[in-house]
């Protein structure tokens, strides 16, 4: 541990160096709150939407699932402490940006492969783009909480 290092003591007087690695603190809680919401509501919607008229729309409901599971994950990624958690977040936020841009691109452009809603079509629209919004915010929150490089 170098001396410039924050220390916080233990309930049993043990050191521990502390760190950055608080993603679930402060303004990180609701960013994990709204995830949330978005992981029930996708799951949701994307269960109704599979069990009751599949037929309809496979492809827009397949890619609502899978927004769902997207949600899930970032959604306990965020708020689980640790590297591997952390990588876990930032490859979820990431997928989550990718899926609102190629899902909302494809849905303007090839509105005849969508033709019901998901989560990310027209990037968000349905759901006031946050869909859109929410990786970004997320992105930028990671890198403020990254964690600190290992020593040694």
């Amino acid at each position: 541990m170098t001396p410039q290092t924050p220390v916080n003591k233990t309930e049993n007087g043990t050191a521990e160096a502390q760190s950055k690695d608080t993603r679930n603190t402060g303004p990180g809680r609701l960013l994990i709150a709204v995830y949330a919401v978005f992981a029930i509501s996708a799951t949701a919607r994307a269960g109704y939407q599979i069990l009751t008229k599949f037929s309809e729309a496979p492809l827009a409901y397949l890619l609502s699932a899978f927004a769902a599971l997207v949600y899930v994950v970032a959604t306990v990624s965020l708020a689980k402490p640790g590297r591997t958690w952390f990588k876990v977040s930032v490859a979820a936020v990431l997928v989550e940006l990718v899926g609102v841009v190629v899902v909302g691109a494809l849905s303007i452009f090839d509105s005849v492969s969508f033709p019901h809603e998901t989560v990310w079509s027209l990037f968000g629209r349905g759901y006031a783009f946050i869909p859109l919004l929410l990786p970004i915010l997320g992105l930028v929150w990671l890198y403020r909480r990254r964690p600190a490089p290992r020593v040694g």
